[in-house]
């Protein structure tokens, strides 16, 4: 199953990407086109449990389905406490 892979690929990104002092992960958004070549229910399943470990804390993935082959991170969403 390469979803496992490309959502160990997608949490390394966010672990590059997150800096921990602005706030707690909430949400890791990520574009998936329908012609990327996986299925979304089982890239789900693979991300929440990766992103139930620390030091991601329990975020969620939110996808954005688009046209194409697209697969990205598009953002993060960080709670800072406010």
């Amino acid at each position: 199953m390469h979803e496992m892979s490309v959502a160990m690929e997608i949490c390394r990104i966010v672990d590059h990407k997150y800096d921990r002092a602005a706030g707690s992960l909430v949400t890791v958004g990520v574009e998936i086109g329908d012609d990327a070549g996986l299925e979304i229910g089982n890239l789900e399943f693979c991300l929440e449990t990766l992103l139930s470990q620390p030091p991601f804390g329990g975020a969620r993935p939110l996808f954005d389905r688009k046209p194409g082959s697209v697969l990205r991170v598009s953002y993060l969403e960080l709670d800072d406490g406010r």
